[in-house]
């Protein structure tokens, strides 16, 4: 029995050690819930095949082919892609396998809860339809699907259904949605989980949505409405522009005095291509990353948008465009050790009373009486008792790491030897300056790169070592 009982333990210790460490909310900080170190997100959106991937009647959504998401998080590993953004998925699909690569990548994921399909979004004609028991399940069943993943970074409750001030009418629904999901984690989740909105970058209503969404309706954060995090998808550099003619000084006087983190939830201006991504250097700076805390590059794949960093074919190969291999450059600038050294906001901002003074613009909705409840026909009971029998996501062991499919440089050429590289001591991928077909991350660095990922891997270490000192400590004492 002893025997047995050990042999479990230090398989359990092999499973965390590839295992992320859950981030926190602190401030207006991301944060490593053990570390306690802050985290930039260095992200990609990831949706491939764009709405078309999304085919819930036949078990189809981004993070429901393993091979796929092999693929993909080791393209993305390899240039220092921390986090994915995914929208649209299916809260009935198993996402067991590509949840656990992503994992092992040392990759966090951001996932919307809504789609594009009727009935699994909100309304920005007529919210008070479409904010309703049917809607708000399905969103649980999201939370659920996606909760017992440690990378699992956050959920976003909305995203963009603000456009202009007509549609500002759907604010109080998305606060309260907001309200029902923290509720509903409180009660279901193992771990608290940030809920937040993604924001479309229309000045003419940006800073009042902000204003309405983290503001207090008791004066502190006891209030659950309040958003965790607030996001905005931002297109305003476009080329080589500068800090200023870009916007992002203004965008850095709208948030400054946030008391949620912010970051920018989509970004790469595509009016000049190949895109340069100059903005990166900008949005990592010393100008800009004490008040964001960092971004999501729109996006991974290559669809009719013409946005994307790779180009997916149907046989399952792909190939990297210049797009890649910009960012990829600005990335390699990038000192990670020092950007997610920063020191915390331990000390954020209050967070403001909820008062119509806030709101700037006269036609923008200032009553925070109008917040509604949540619907008459159960719903508060479906957040106490939880979804009938959840489809609960949990990591499973992947044994082979290396890429199947073929895939070529820019130029071509085939990149060989292309797999996930096992993060083992809490780790996050680190950028890696290359040339030619980039070494994956986790590789034996350089000497001119030793300095800088050896201490990356120092300063990450805190989360593993604690849990490793646990479970030692366990086996010691059977």
């Amino acid at each position: 029995m002893k025997r047995a009982s050990q042999v479990a333990l230090l398989a359990l210790c092999a499973q965390v050690a590839t295992a992320v460490t859950p981030l926190i909310v602190k401030g207006t900080d991301f944060v490593n819930s053990v570390s306690g170190q802050r985290f930039q997100v260095i992200g990609a959106a990831y949706q491939p095949g764009g709405e078309a991937g999304y085919k819930p009647e036949s078990g189809q959504d981004p993070l429901s082919n393993a091979e796929t998401c092999l693929r993909d998080a080791a393209l993305l590993q390899r240039i220092g892609v921390n986090t994915i953004r995914v929208y649209n998925l299916s809260p009935d699909i198993n996402h067991d396998e590509c949840a656990s690569i992503f994992n092992i990548a040392g990759i966090y994921m951001m996932i919307d809860v809504n789609s594009p399909k009727p009935n699994e979004a909100l309304s920005r004609e007529a919210p008070w339809e479409s904010y309703n028991h049917d809607y708000l399940e399905r969103t649980f069943k999201v939370v659920e699907g996606f909760k017992n993943y440690p990378n699992t970074l956050l959920f976003f409750s909305a995203n963009e259904v603000i456009n202009d001030v007509p549609t500002a009418i759907t604010v109080p629904y998305i606060r309260a949605v907001t309200r029902d999901l923290k509720q509903y984690i409180k009660l279901h989740s193992d771990r608290p989980i940030p809920v937040g909105y993604s924001a479309a970058d229309v000045r003419e209503v940006l800073i009042d949505t902000f204003n309405y969404l983290q503001c207090s309706l008791t004066g502190d954060a006891t209030d659950e409405s309040i958003t965790d995090v607030f996001a905005l998808n931002s297109y305003s550099w476009c080329g080589p522009a500068t800090f200023n003619e870009a916007g992002y000084n203004t965008l850095v006087d709208m948030f400054k005095k946030s008391s949620v983190p912010v970051f920018m939830s989509e970004y790469g201006c595509r009016e000049i291509r190949p895109r340069i991504f100059d903005e990166t250097a900008a949005l990592y700076s010393s100008k800009m990353n004490p008040y964001f805390s960092g971004g999501v590059v729109y996006e991974y794949t290559q669809e009719k948008n013409d946005f994307g960093l790779v180009v997916l074919n149907s046989d399952g190969s792909a190939k990297l465009k210049v797009d890649y291999d910009n960012f990829q450059g600005q990335l390699a600038k990038l000192n990670i050790t020092e950007l997610q050294s920063t020191s915390s906001s331990a000390a954020a901002t209050p967070f403001p009373k909820c008062v119509s003074s806030l709101i700037k613009d006269k036609g923008y909705p200032n009553d925070f009486t109008k917040i509604p409840n949540p619907p008459n026909d159960g719903l508060a009971a479906l957040i106490k008792a939880g979804v009938k029998s959840p489809k609960n996501g949990k990591l499973v062991t992947i044994d082979n790491l290396k890429v199947k499919q073929v895939v070529k440089n820019s130029d071509d050429t085939v990149i060989t030897g292309l797999e996930v590289r096992r993060l083992t001591d809490g780790n996050v991928p680190t950028p890696i300056a290359t040339t030619g077909s980039p070494a994956a991350t986790g590789t034996t660095a350089s000497p001119q790169e030793t300095s800088s990922s050896a201490a990356v891997g120092t300063t990450q270490l805190g989360g593993f070592g604690f849990v490793m000192s646990s479970v030692l400590a366990a086996l010691y004492l059977i």
